[in-house]
């Protein structure tokens, strides 16, 4: 088992590794914490020094774009009501369980790790033992998992280390938990600030079994193994580098045109103050009246001029304009604003605003169906184990079907208009009719409405078998008391 000095050693060398500090980088522009945030301006005073400009407008607003295109894409794939993994056909039985198993909490958890995933290039979900007995999943925030392989080289995890801050102490001391998971148990310890690392001694177990059963007869309880390791990783990439990073460069640059817009719109309202022969001491004395008093004294010769200065406003937004469809673009994204007025918005103009969006859910669905199939193994396993059954993984499909805006006057028109063209062609069917004969013309209609001749043609040959006996029996007369028939 690993010892405490070396938890502290894997997780902080985790932290700082490479793959987590591009994670911190999504995560943070996700949350709208921008690198505009720390910009600062700079001026060389009279003395010849770098200084800190303090006085000048300094807007540091962050344009959540990134936000907009990871919910966009998760909502996307999720977007169908139905659940994806299905049962085929033949498999009788096997959707129910699937869908006890794939449920709305699944999902729900499944949506935080695709959300995850592309904040950070990689994330986890987390297999347990429900209440019921049944293996469930949860969401594991990627920045608190470490791996733990004997050899870099190896491909198996020998361990995961799992750590998460549970409250904030006295003193704004972090409190953090620490779960060390092996394939058979899970140790627990707990952490106050930058200290020293204990067993966590609120557990009644520890080290804890993967899996705690109760006798109900006894009220003995015992431990049991997953089986498995209980972390199941997704990549949205092979480098697992997160979405963000084609488009930083260019929500930088956004943010900059836009706050330098606002800044120069702040400090450039009221114009530049032209000043001849001011009597004051100096210039903060002359800031300070004319933002006061409104008024600053000037000796005879002196004048104040107020000069108005064009702010470089198309050059500044045509820049923006320029940048956010370059955002969506190279971001692979939908962008809503094309699509305000649906009504005005063909059905063919709405595919296309999707093309990009979708073939970014296409690629990354690749990705999350191979995740997938490692899940349904385990739970393909399970169903068979309790159900004595024997479904195969063949038995199980994987169909994502998404749902986009739809002009849904235009949808109204075309049925309209479809309807109105069948009329139509029946109308040219049945006044030929007497041309064509019966069957033929019955052919024909069922072309047209898209039915089955021969299904058709054979209920039409019962019923009149049915007429043609009804006509026989018309020409009878029965009595119901006697029964006996006389022929009229």
């Amino acid at each position: 088992m690993l010892k405490t000095s070396e938890i502290k050693r894997l997780i902080d060398a985790d932290l700082i590794s490479r793959r987590k500090k591009y994670a911190a980088i999504g995560q943070r522009y996700y949350e709208a914490e921008h690198d505009i945030k720390d910009y600062r301006l700079f001026y060389y005073n009279a003395d010849g020094d770098l200084v800190e400009d303090k006085c000048r407008s300094n807007e540091r607003i962050s344009h959540p774009f990134f936000t907009e295109q990871v919910d966009q894409l998760t909502s996307y794939i999720l977007s169908c009501s139905e659940n994806p993994v299905r049962a085929i056909e033949t498999a009788e039985g096997l959707q129910e369980h699937l869908d006890a198993y794939f449920d709305e909490e699944f999902w729900s958890e499944f949506g935080e790790l695709l959300t995850g995933t592309q904040i950070k290039g990689f994330d986890y979900l987390y297999a347990y033992k429900n209440a019921q007995d049944r293996t469930a999943f949860e969401y594991a925030d990627g920045m608190g998992v470490v791996e733990v392989r004997a050899e870099d080289t190896d491909d198996k995890c020998d361990y995961y280390i799992y750590w998460y801050i549970d409250r904030i102490g006295k003193n704004n001391t972090p409190i953090t938990r620490i779960q060390v998971h092996n394939d058979k148990e899970i140790y627990y310890y707990v952490q106050s600030g930058s200290g020293e690392i204990k067993l966590d001694k609120e557990k009644k177990f520890n080290p804890q079994p993967n899996v705690i059963y109760v006798d109900t007869r006894t009220g003995e309880k015992f431990g049991a193994s997953l089986g498995f390791m209980p972390f199941f990783r997704l990549d949205y990439n092979r480098k697992q580098i997160s979405h963000l990073k084609p488009i930083k460069a260019l929500i930088d640059d956004y943010d900059l045109m836009e706050c330098g817009l606002s800044n120069n719109l702040q400090d450039l309202t009221e114009g530049v103050f032209v000043v001849k022969g001011f009597a004051g001491d100096n210039m903060d004395e002359l800031l300070q009246n004319l933002k006061t008093k409104k008024a600053i004294g000037v000796t005879e010769e002196g004048d104040v001029d107020i000069r108005t200065v064009n702010i470089p406003y198309e050059a500044r937004k045509t820049k923006a304009d320029e940048d956010e469809k370059n955002i969506y673009r190279f971001g692979m994204a939908l962008n809503s604003q094309g699509l305000k007025d649906t009504t005005a918005t063909t059905n063919i103009a709405i595919k296309m605003a999707y093309t990009l969006l979708d073939l970014k859910a296409v690629k990354f669905e690749k990705r999350i169906k191979k995740f997938l199939r490692k899940i349904i193994r385990i739970v393909l396993d399970e169903i068979n184990s309790v159900n004595g059954t024997d479904y195969q993984m063949k038995d199980v499909s994987i169909v994502f079907k998404h749902e986009m805006l739809v002009n849904e006057q235009e949808n109204v028109q075309n049925d309209k208009t479809r309807a109105e063209t069948k009329q139509i062609e029946l109308n040219n069917v049945l006044s030929s009719a007497q041309f064509i004969g019966d069957e033929d013309t019955l052919k024909a209609i069922c072309d047209i409405l898209d039915l089955d001749f021969d299904k058709i043609r054979s209920k039409k040959q019962a019923e009149t078998d049915i007429d043609t006996a009804a006509n026989i029996l018309d020409s009878l007369s029965v009595d119901p008391a006697e029964g006996d028939m006389i022929e009229q």
